[in-house]
């Protein structure tokens, strides 16, 4: 699996808090996903998103137009 964007993480945010989306992450993502409440879960370090859908409201990672997950790497 290859990483659609790398940003250098904010900081540590626990799991479950949003994040403030970067431009340069909300520019690739793909259309039709709640940035709002897009968070970064620690175990993979990727970005997620709640997805809130006629049945039930599910955690769907964010993603490019192509599909890719869109993650971050720490910062060194």
């Amino acid at each position: 699996m290859g990483l659609a964007a790398c940003e250098p993480m904010p900081g540590a945010t626990e799991a479950g808090t949003p994040v403030a989306v970067p431009e340069s992450v909300s520019s690739i993502a793909a259309p039709n996903q709640d940035l709002s409440t897009a968070r970064i879960r620690m175990s993979d370090g990727c970005y997620w998103y709640t997805h809130e859908g006629p049945v039930e409201t599910t955690e769907l990672p964010l993603r490019t137009p192509g599909g890719n997950p869109i993650c971050t790497r720490p910062q060194s």
